[in-house]
């Protein structure tokens, strides 16, 4: 049976259009779903269902999302990161959290906690993200300082001296919700081209279902950013915004918000 397949342009060409026709008319396309972004079930031949591709260095796999949920679209990710997803499909992985202590000794990453922040009277899904270590500018000698924030801000992020409204959104960029897991937070693709991963789970992020409830309802994430040891890992979110609102104050914290799902 015809499925009501949303197949974007890069997509089919990815794919070929001999398996995209396959798809649309049900042959290699299922009819039930779980959507690969909000993971309540869809119907292929019921309602507009997207196709996501995600791509690594070797393997690609062709997801399938509600339109009203995810564009169709190619996401571009890490090999390990795709691997780590194909588990979690399969249910031989469910994933864990992200910890910055599995990087190389002595290489600063980005470690990201989830939650959810109270903004105008309404709970809105919320990353937070504070390297380990001070990002130089690309090219600085060592020892240079930290240049996260106006690195962030030349990007686009904006700095703000209190959480007490919604941040712009950020346009080109995005969180990447998949198999009800966070896998990346996503910035626009030189020249125009594919997102790209500007952080990626080293395996998917468990997110709780508030979170995502809330993600899905407002198709949008909130993210502050602010330089190491400015917030730390809070256990709860109370000590989280308790957190945020002092680096807020002191002028060492930047936000946007961003769509749910890919340009």
């Amino acid at each position: 049976m015809p499925r009501m397949l949303d197949l974007s342009d890069e997509v089919r060409a990815e794919i070929g259009d001999e398996e995209a026709d396959r798809l649309l008319a049900g042959e290699n396309a299922p009819g039930a779903y779980d959507c690969t972004s909000c993971r309540t079930p869809g119907d292929s031949e019921r309602e507009r269902t997207s196709t996501v591709l995600f791509v690594g260095d070797e393997t690609a796999v062709l997801a399938f999302a509600h339109a009203t949920c995810l564009p169709s679209q190619i996401v571009e990710v890490a090999e390990e990161q795709l691997q780590g997803a194909v588990r979690s499909i399969t249910g031989g992985d469910t994933g864990a959290p992200y910890h910055p202590g599995d990087a190389a000794p002595e290489q600063a990453v980005l470690g990201v906690t989830s939650g959810l922040v109270l903004v105008d009277g309404e709970l809105h899904p919320a990353l937070v993200v504070e390297p380990t270590g001070p990002i130089a500018r690309p090219g600085a000698a060592p020892g240079g300082g930290d240049d996260f924030l106006p690195l962030l801000i030349e990007q686009g992020f904006l700095p703000v001296s209190s959480l007490a409204g919604v941040p712009p959104t950020l346009h080109g960029w995005s969180v990447l919700l998949a198999v009800g897991q966070l896998h990346a937070i996503l910035q626009p693709g030189a020249g125009g081209g594919s997102p790209v991963a500007w952080w990626q789970a080293h395996q998917p992020l468990q997110v709780t279902e508030g979170w995502r409830t809330a993600a899905t309802k407002l198709q949008s994430v909130l993210l502050y950013a602010a330089p190491s040891g400015t917030v730390g890992r809070q256990p709860r979110e109370d000590l989280l915004r308790d957190a945020l609102d002092r680096a807020a104050s002191r002028g060492r914290l930047v936000a946007c918000a961003m769509p749910l799902a890919g340009t």
